[in-house]
């Protein structure tokens, strides 16, 4: 008991300072994707931390066992909240799947689409923008260049992609 009361009396407030501002860093770093700057800079403070705290070789062990043992308890809490917790419902995760509602057509509104006839845009290289009765739709044609402003007929809905052919 008495060692540890040396090893915490022991800390300057710049080692301090070089300790935290590297945990904060590193922890930020574990929501952000790659070794990006906050890593960098987190790691560099850390070590700043460690040589600061090691006047001896035990120290410096010490000082190192602790900031892996602290940044190893919250990646286990990053991580389990990426798996189960509100980051999983977040934006920053993405869904297994995607509702189809979301992704396609109805299909009644594919077959409202399936004849309609309208202007293209911008030419389709295959694929562009026309415009069906004043409602611009993304479409696709069958392979074939199509000028811009050329007449153009839907010929087939398969959930967003809306296949047209030159009249």
């Amino acid at each position: 008991m008495d060692g540890l009361m040396q090893y915490i009396i022991g800390w300057s407030l710049p080692a301090v300072m070089c300790l935290l501002v590297g945990l904060a860093l590193m922890i930020a770093e574990m929501f952000t994707p790659g070794m990006g700057v906050p890593g960098i800079l987190g790691f560099i403070a850390l070590a700043a931390a460690v040589v600061l705290r090691a006047d001896s070789l035990a120290n410096a062990i010490i000082t190192l066992a602790l900031i892996l043992v602290i940044l190893g308890i919250a990646g286990f809490f990053v991580y389990r909240s990426f798996q189960k917790g509100a980051l999983s419902r977040s934006a920053i995760v993405l869904r297994e799947s995607i509702d189809k509602k979301s992704t396609s057509l109805s299909d009644a509104d594919a077959e409202a689409l399936l004849g309609l006839e309208g202007e293209c845009l911008t030419a389709l290289r295959p694929s562009g923008n026309a415009d069906f009765d004043g409602k611009k739709l993304d479409v696709v044609s069958d392979g074939a260049f199509i000028e811009k402003g050329s007449r153009v007929r839907i010929v087939c809905v398969e959930g967003l992609r809306i296949l047209v052919k030159k009249i």
